[in-house]
C-alpha cells in the first residue's frame, strides 16, 4: 500500500509502497477514508518532537474496517468508525480511574502496539505507528479499542476531525476547564484546536470569548465560530487588552498553539481565582516562566488538558450528537482538501497560516 513516511526530520515525506502486517489479536485494518492535516504531526516533521524514525505519521482520521483479528468485538467488516490516537487498554491505573486520555499501557508502548511489535514495514525497517494510527496511509492496523463505531452516512472528513481537533478543543472546555454559562474566555491560538476552543466556550455558555491570534485572518474565522472580539498581539498590548475589557482578566484562559510566550500569557490573562488550561503542545525544553506569587496570592488555576480529558469510547459520541444537533459546526471548518500525494502541499499552507482545517481523503 502507499504511505507518506517520515525517514528524516526537516525533510519532506516521502510516498512509498510499504508492506501492512494482517492484525493480530484485538487489533483491526481498516481502509483511511479521511486523515487530518494537524499541527501535531508537523511538531515531529520539524524535530521539536521525536518519534522513532522511520515512522508514518498522521493521527487524526476515520476509516472503513476491512478486517478484523481475533477476539475482536466491538466492531465488524465494512463498519465505518473514528480512530483515536490514545487507545485505551482498560487495565492500567489512568484507565480505571477514569483518565482513558492518559492510559498507561498506551503511553509505554508508544509508536508500537499494544503487544510492542510493528505492523508496518519498509525497506527492510519496521516503521513507527504514530498514535498506534498512522493514518497517513491507505491503510492501518489499529487496536480494537481505538476504533470508535458510527453511522454509515456519517460525513467522514467530519469523522476524522472528531478524533483529534474537535474533542481535544471542545472537551477542554467542557471537560478539563468545565466553564460556567456567563463566564469570559479568552482563546489564545486560532487554528484547528483553537477554533474549537471558541465554539466549545459558545456551547458552554460564555457571553464573552476573546480570540487572540497574529493572523487576522484566523481571527475573522473565529468570529464564525463564537469569538465576540478579536485580537491581534501586533497591534498593542493584547495582556492590558484582555484585563481592560474584562475588568482584570478572563474566568477562563486557553492556550491553543504551543509554545512557552503563549503559555505565559495564558496564564497572565486568566483572572484572580481564574483558571488557564495549557492545550497546545510546545516543542521540547520550551519552558514558560509562571509568576509563582500570582498562582498562590490570586489563587489561580493553572492546568493541562490532553485530548480535552475525553474518554474517547464515550464522548465521540458526544461530538457526533452536538454536530448532528447543530451545536457545534464540524463542516465550516474544512477550508481545503487534498490526496496523500499532495501531503508535502498541505503542511506547507498549514505552516503558512492558511485558515481552517485541511483534510486529507482517500
Amino acid at each position: 500500500m502507499k504511505a507518506a513516511v517520515l525517514v528524516e526530520a526537516n525533510e519532506p515525506l516521502r510516498i512509498e509502497e510499504v508492506e501492512l502486517d494482517p492484525p493480530k489479536a484485538y487489533e483491526v485494518r481498516v481502509n483511511i477514508a479521511a486523515a487530518g492535516v494537524c499541527r501535531s504531526d508537523l511538531h515531529f516533521m520539524r524535530g521539536e518532537a521525536v518519534i522513532a524514525k522511520p515512522a508514518v505519521l498522521g493521527h487524526e482520521g476515520s476509516a472503513i474496517v476491512q478486517e478484523v483479528g481475533e477476539g475482536v468485538t466491538r466492531v465488524a467488516p465494512g463498519d465505518h468508525v473514528i480512530l483515536s490516537f490514545v487507545p485505551f487498554c482498560g487495565r492500567c491505573p489512568s484507565c480505571i480511574s477514569g483518565r482513558a486520555n492518559l492510559c498507561d499501557t498506551h503511553l509505554a508502548t508508544g509508536p508500537s502496539m499494544f503487544d510492542g511489535t510493528r505492523r508496518l514495514h519498509w525497506n527492510g525497517k519496521d516503521l513507527a505507528h504514530m498514535g498506534k494510527v498512522a493514518c497517513f496511509a491507505e491503510q492501518a492496523v489499529v487496536p480494537e479499542a481505538g476504533c470508535m463505531k458510527i453511522d454509515a452516512d456519517f460525513p467522514l472528513p467530519v469523522a476524522a476531525l472528531i478524533g483529534c481537533s474537535v474533542t481535544t478543543g471542545v472537551g477542554s472546555v467542557l471537560f478539563s476547564a468545565q466553564v460556567e454559562p456567563g463566564s469570559t474566555v479568552a482563546v489564545i491560538g486560532c487554528g484547528g484546536v483553537g477554533l474549537n476552543v471558541v465554539q466549545g466556550a459558545r456551547l458552554a455558555g460564555a457571553k464573552r470569548i476573546i480570540a487572540v491570534d497574529i493572523n487576522d485572518a484566523a481571527l475573522e474565522f473565529a468570529t464564525r465560530f463564537g469569538a465576540t472580539d478579536t485580537l491581534n498581539p501586533n497591534d498593542g498590548d493584547a495582556l492590558k487588552a484582555i484585563r481592560d475589557m474584562t475588568g482584570g482578566g478572563v474566568d477562563y484562559a486557553f492556550e491553543a498553539f504551543g509554545s512557552s510566550e503563549t503559555a505565559t500569557m495564558t496564564f497572565d490573562a486568566a483572572r484572580k481565582g481564574g483558571t488557564a488550561v495549557i492545550v497546545g503542545l510546545a516543542p521540547m525544553g520550551d519552558y514558560a516562566s509562571i509568576d509563582p506569587v500570582a498562582l498562590v496570592r490570586y489563587e489561580k488555576t493553572l492546568k493541562g488538558s490532553y485530548y480535552g480529558s475525553s474518554r474517547p469510547a464515550i464522548d465521540f459520541y458526544r461530538m457526533v450528537d452536538f454536530y448532528e444537533s447543530g451545536k457545534i459546526d464540524v463542516d465550516g471548518l474544512i477550508t481545503r482538501s487534498y490526496s496523500l500525494d499532495q501531503i508535502n502541499e498541505a503542511y506547507e499552507e498549514l505552516d503558512r497560516g492558511v485558515v481552517g482545517r485541511g483534510v486529507i481523503t482517500f
